[in-house]
């Protein structure tokens, strides 16, 4: 059996497919109300199956990024170009955060792709699970019964949380209280991600460095 794609497979080219297949599936959905399927001249690396998330971020008047819709699917289960067609279309129309997109829109967001890596249980022992978390490196998902979240990990960046933080969010984000990494009957798990993004709508995609971007970002804080 074929196995599925990790990132660390991929090239910066099979990133710029994907971001350029992910703006072209929403385009065709939301200007003809077609989901395209993956070209002929897909990659054949990326029709084995794959996890990944869109994001969707519309441009501020001071050039900064909003998020505008994130969707994905945690586990390989479909081909990576198919995974990306849905999740991008779901994450223009369907997140639940915010109204559909509407196709004058795609002059004003860029597009991102993350290729999820498989996941890791991190221990039962609430000390040891916040050593085995890195920010910038990991992304997080966390389970009990029917409740269940995950953060990507270009998130903590973003908001400069530490590893304690992110844990608690990413329990937040599961609908439980932040507190709940700390039940050793929460199942928690790691994972990693290579993230590709536009740099303006439709134009140039590069591959996000996330321990760079903490480490400009601290430095910024820190003047």
């Amino acid at each position: 059996m074929e196995q599925p794609v990790t990132p660390e497979e991929l090239s910066s080219e099979h990133g710029e497919f994907l971001v350029r297949l992910a703006r072209r599936a929403v385009e065709e959905y939301l200007r003809h109300g077609r989901r395209i399927e993956a070209p002929p001249e897909t990659p054949a690396i990326l029709r084995r199956k794959g996890a990944a998330f869109v994001t969707i971020e519309s441009i501020t008047p001071t050039g900064g990024y909003e998020l505008r819709g994130c969707i994905g699917l945690i586990y390989p289960v479909k081909p990576l170009a198919d995974t990306v067609i849905e999740a991008a279309i779901e994450a223009a129309t369907e997140d639940p955060r915010f109204p559909p997109m509407r196709p004058e829109e795609l002059e004003r967001v860029v597009f991102e792709v993350s290729v999820l890596g498989p996941f890791e249980k991190l221990p039962r022992d609430p000390a040891e699970r916040v050593k085995a978390v890195k920010v910038g490196v990991h992304g997080l998902l966390v389970k009990r019964g029917f409740f269940q979240g995950l953060l990507l990990p270009q998130v903590p960046v973003e908001y400069l949380w530490d590893e304690e933080t992110f844990l608690s969010e990413t329990c937040v984000k599961a609908g439980m209280p932040p507190s709940c990494w700390l039940d050793e009957d929460t199942e928690i798990y790691r994972f990693t991600a290579r993230i590709w993004k536009e740099l303006e709508p439709g134009g140039r995609i590069v591959e996000r460095k996330l321990l760079e971007e903490l480490s400009r970002r601290l430095k910024g804080m820190l003047g």
